[in-house]
């Protein structure tokens, strides 16, 4: 049974590996086996992330690309397949919320700049499509693989504020079940599209709106708290489990679907 979770010699790359969450996803995806290329933007995070997999005797490489300039993707590719001749998984972790998309309370909700809400819905959109055309045309030409996006809690039920956040991650949810789809369709049954949609993790990037200066949660912190079953919010390494569950073999006939991971928030009514 075990076996069915393993991803033992699997060659998974991890978009937006030098975040948070993307330090979780490729931390736990090495130690489940798979030779992990952590590809970011920035050299020395992207190499920290290696040396931590290496620490525990995994295997990864840093790939430093922008998943929105297509052609630096196409290289990214090449270097992955130079390296270990394949590829197996993708996850698409590259994302998260421009400051100009975010609409505060006493702001004119009418003056909001288009220009930052397209920002938002290039890179958490087409920061998913275009890494997916460029490393899911290798699994699928091996009629073998799993892509799993990362969605959200505000594609299931929109968040106040968040606008282009939200636009971007419904659509992700949309993706998904049309890229599986089609490649079901067109590819067979050995690859697969899914998407894992986070509740509210304490990461280091929204430290300062969920936590005060004594660590206490902030107003937004804890209405998210109050309305969340499990009363807390979660943290990245809660996500691993799913990740890998989708990756591996165990979810062989599970595709187009989006899996919440949220301590019960979009379950909960409030009442």
């Amino acid at each position: 049974m075990l076996e069915q979770f393993s991803l033992k010699d699997k060659v998974v790359v991890i978009t937006g590996a030098t975040g948070v969450l993307g330090e979780a996803f490729a931390l736990a995806v090495a130690r489940a086996g798979a030779k992990v290329a952590v590809l970011g933007r920035n050299r020395e995070r992207a190499m920290a992330r290696v040396t931590a997999i290496e620490s525990f005797g995994g295997e990864a490489i840093a790939v430093l690309g922008d998943v929105l300039d297509e052609t630096a993707m196409v290289r990214a590719r090449e270097e992955v397949l130079s390296t270990w001749g394949t590829v197996d998984g993708l996850v698409n972790a590259a994302g998260g919320n421009i400051p100009g998309a975010t609409i505060s309370p006493d702001q004119d909700l009418f003056a909001a700049k288009i220009e930052d809400t397209r920002q938002a819905v290039d890179l958490n959109l087409f920061g998913t499509v275009i890494p997916t055309q460029v490393f899911g045309k290798v699994m699928a030409e091996k009629g073998k693989g799993s892509v799993v996006n990362i969605s959200s809690i505000t594609g299931q039920r929109p968040l106040t504020r968040v606008l282009g956040y939200t636009l971007a991650k419904t659509a992700i949810d949309a993706y998904t079940k049309w890229m599986a789809v089609e490649l079901g369709l067109r590819y067979g049954d050995g690859i697969r599209v899914n998407s894992l949609a986070p509740g509210v993790f304490l990461t280091e990037q929204n430290r300062n709106l969920l936590l005060d200066k004594e660590g206490n949660y902030t107003d937004r912190a804890q209405k998210f708290v109050t309305n969340t079953p499990f009363q807390r919010l979660g943290n990245p390494e809660e996500l691993t489990g799913t990740l890998i569950y989708l990756l591996s073999d165990a979810s062989r006939f599970v595709t187009g679907e989006t899996l919440l991971v949220d301590g019960g928030f979009s379950a909960f009514s409030g009442v």
